[in-house]
């Protein structure tokens, strides 16, 4: 299986974590995923009144420059 199959499969699990995982573990998750698949961060850091977005953006932040 090839590096690429293999993101894809984990990706896959990803989608399907237990109940029981926290929100800090889905965040770094989502950090990596997005550096991998998009790289360094594009965009800027939303607002406010957008919490989720706002925890979403400062995971994907704190891993940028990271060659996962």
């Amino acid at each position: 299986m090839g590096l690429k199959e293999e993101f894809e499969e984990y990706t896959e699990k990803a989608k399907t974590l237990p109940e029981t995982t926290t929100n800090e573990s889905k965040l770094i998750l989502y950090g990596l995923f997005k550096q991998a698949t998009v790289g360094p961060v594009n965009t800027s850091r939303p607002g406010m009144f957008n919490m989720k977005e706002k925890y979403k953006w400062d995971a994907w932040k704190a891993v940028e420059g990271s060659s996962v």
